[in-house]
């Protein structure tokens, strides 16, 4: 029997190819779909989703797999997929109009609009019929065919009032005012008002990792000396690495937990997520020492090079929470697993030390009808007893083993540009602290990658890759993150071409994407496809804002290059969202640390002396060994005729060893101490406050 396809059959995308074979007539985003509506005098029924969204796969599979749904949808609308990470863009502008409409979004995200992209009815799920209160899709059609056919200039009416409603809610004007420092402790403030002081994290269930808060607070702390910032982060990092949240067998954390207490998961796994937990749980190993942080940074970027990497380096998207058509089916135990797997006496240990049951510790509506399933967690206390030596690696290795050979999730192998940036940066901050090469070439590997594959003749980027094409115009997000990836890749591998690449980035991003007017960036470039409107966005979600981002990369490059526009864009940009982030700071967390370097104190280290000197390699290492994170490195090779970095950094040809010693030269909120030639000496420069 031949299969249906339509015409997502040519896509790329996993996501689109998963409905390339329903019966409904799907097209991508095209001018031929809106054409095609145009001709037929029918609205388009946009649906948005992502390859590892549980309720994408549920919706397909009750409605767009149903060939009567498939037959009303077709007869009444010109029907549209889209992969919200390949069009960030088009989901951007559409969630906007569904949480206007609705008071919230998510995803799947479906959208009804006029042929001349409208919209008139936002929504989320949608099942086959209505229940519960929730219209069903059966009916909705219903309703639609009928007001379209009776009251279609009332939908019009109603189209252009939403547009107009959006227009105006997004609009952000800056006020006059100058934002201070007192805005970093109202915003600590806030964060610690919705901190649960038993679990760790913000809010009550479901949880998420929101680890740019974490950066956020431990940078405060570091300014501030105030222990309780500190207080917080820790007790978050060690509820999540101690709960189901986090991956024991196999490493990574998946995307959120569904009770406070970390211990029961929603399975996907993103690769985000995994990229600023990693930086996370570095940056409070350099702030606290504590191995633990060290050890779980390594082993989440151990997960990543095991199955998210390709062949070519690139880093791909994400694995899904499903497997066997259950959530969750592949991490999940019953107690007979662990007993067939195990020794009894390493079996018993387990299932005490993992809080394991023979009725299952998951609640049966969260383990997709499974029986007798556990999740392996362990709470607070346990973390003393648990140890991450021979005994428990050797258990693991049996029980890792035990699951591979289970049906994997799926795994979304798409190569995006934004993310790969954000990956690229935790594998190069955990490499250079923790001194792991593997991470630091895998960093590497993955910007040699996207700036060969990924970027056009012209030098601008790309933003998805995925099965030898490379495509879509990239967005702020691809440059933002990617910049930020190859600034901390120049400051661990000291080599210039990283930096002078973020450099000429910069310069096309301001060409591309910055207000001229107001200050700070769109989030799509001047030439790119015209939407309902050009979203600027500022708010730190699950993922940071590309113009968080941005503002702190403009400082770093205002560091490395002594050139002071750099700062005044970046006063610019967050003069640009003064007004939002003074009502809620905590809402910019990413914005907010990027604010608190630029009031400082901030540091800019000049390292001369020869790259591969040992007295070098010892100064860097002392540097990597303490918590700075205001700072810029730069390294000016001795031992080179005519060091790359001159042609970058002012000045850096002055920089000279004393002695024939590694030197470092410390600058601290623009005024410089003497040169140093001993380790000791710069921490203690560098400890002054």
């Amino acid at each position: 029997m031949t299969l249906h396809t339509n015409k997502l059959i040519n896509e790329k995308s996993p996501y689109l190819l998963q409905h390339a074979h329903n019966p409904v007539n799907w097209f991508p985003w095209s001018e031929e779909a809106f054409k095609e509506a145009k001709l037929r005098e029918v609205p388009i029924f946009l649906s948005i989703g992502y390859s590892s969204c549980h309720w994408c796969h549920v919706m397909e599979k009750e409605c767009f797999n149903d060939p009567q749904i498939a037959e009303l949808l077709n007869r009444s609308f010109v029907n549209v997929k889209v992969d919200r990470e390949e069009r960030p863009d088009i989901d951007m502008v559409f969630m906007a109009v569904c949480q206007l409409l609705t008071g919230s979004g998510g995803w799947p995200l479906t959208i009804i609009m006029t042929p001349d992209k409208e919209p008139f009815f936002a929504g989320t799920y949608i099942p086959r019929e209505s229940r519960f209160g929730r219209i069903g899709l059966i009916e909705l059609v219903k309703q639609v065919d009928d007001i379209w056919e009776k009251k279609r200039s009332e939908i019009f009416d109603s189209a252009s009032i939403i547009i107009s409603r959006l227009l105006s809610q997004i609009s952000i004007k800056a006020d006059s005012t100058q934002i201070d420092k007192r805005i970093l402790q109202k915003a600590k403030e806030q964060l610690l008002s919705k901190f649960d002081t038993e679990n760790g994290g913000f809010g009550t269930e479901p949880k998420f990792p929101s680890a740019h808060n974490l950066l956020f607070l431990l940078r405060y702390w570091k300014q501030s000396k105030e222990k309780d910032a500190l207080e917080a982060v820790k007790l978050t990092l060690g509820s999540m690495r101690s709960g189901g949240i986090y991956d024991h067998i196999g490493f990574g954390f998946h995307r959120y937990s569904t009770d406070k207490k970390w211990r029961i998961p929603h399975f996907e796994k993103m690769l985000p997520d995994q990229a600023i937990l990693a930086m996370t749980f570095t940056e409070a190993f350099q702030a606290t020492g504590d191995s633990l942080y060290s050890r779980t940074a390594e082993e989440v970027l151990t997960w990543v090079l095991r199955d998210m990497t390709g062949l070519s380096g690139g880093f791909y998207c994400a694995q899904d929470a499903d497997s066997e058509n259950s959530e969750g089916r592949f991490y999940l135990w019953t107690t007979d697993e662990i007993r067939e797997t195990l020794p009894e006496h390493d079996a018993k240990w387990v299932i005490e030390t993992f809080h394991l049951k023979e009725e299952g510790n998951i609640p049966e509506r969260e383990s997709s009808g499974i029986p007798n399933v556990n999740v392996l967690y362990l709470d607070e206390s346990d973390k003393e007893k648990f140890s991450a030596g021979p005994q428990w690696e050797s258990i693991r290795g049996k029980l890792f083993n035990k699951r591979q050979k289970r049906v994997a999730p799926f795994k979304d192998d798409k190569v995006l540009t934004d993310w790969n940036g954000l990956m690229i940066a935790a594998m190069a901050k955990t490499g250079q602290v923790l001194g792991n090469k593997s991470f630091i070439e895998a960093s590497r590997r993955a910007a040699d990658f996207i700036l060969t594959t990924l970027r056009k003749k012209n030098g601008e980027l790309l933003h998805r890759y995925r099965d030898g094409e490379a495509a879509l115009e990239a967005y702020l997000d691809d440059y933002a993150f990617m910049i930020w990836g190859l600034l901390e890749l120049y400051e661990t591998t000291f080599e210039a071409g990283y930096l002078e690449t973020a450099l000429k980035l910069q310069e096309i991003q301001n060409t591309l994407f910055l207000d001229e007017e107001n200050g700070g960036y769109f989030f799509t470039a001047s030439n790119a496809e015209k939407l309902i409107t050009r979203n600027k966005e500022n708010y730190d979600g699950a993922v940071p804002s590309g113009n968080s981002v941005s503002m702190l990369n403009l400082l770093r490059l205002g560091g490395f290059t002594g050139n002071p526009q750099f700062e005044k864009d970046a006063a610019r940009l967050i003069q640009a969202f003064s007004v939002p982030l003074k009502e809620n700071p905590s809402f910019y967390c990413m914005l907010l640390s990027a604010f608190e370097f630029a009031v400082g104190p901030s540091v800019e280290i000049v390292i001369a002396g020869r790259k591969e000197g040992e007295d070098t390699r010892e100064m860097v290492e002392a540097l990597r060994s303490v918590y700075i994170p205001n700072k810029v490195v730069i390294l000016c090779p001795s031992d080179e005729q005519e060091p790359r970095i001159n042609r970058i950094v002012k000045y850096s040809d002055k920089y000279r060893p004393i002695d024939g010693k590694a030197t470092a030269f410390v600058c601290r909120n623009r005024v410089c101490s003497s040169p140093v030639t001993e380790s000791s000496e710069m921490l203690e420069l560098l400890r002054r406050d």
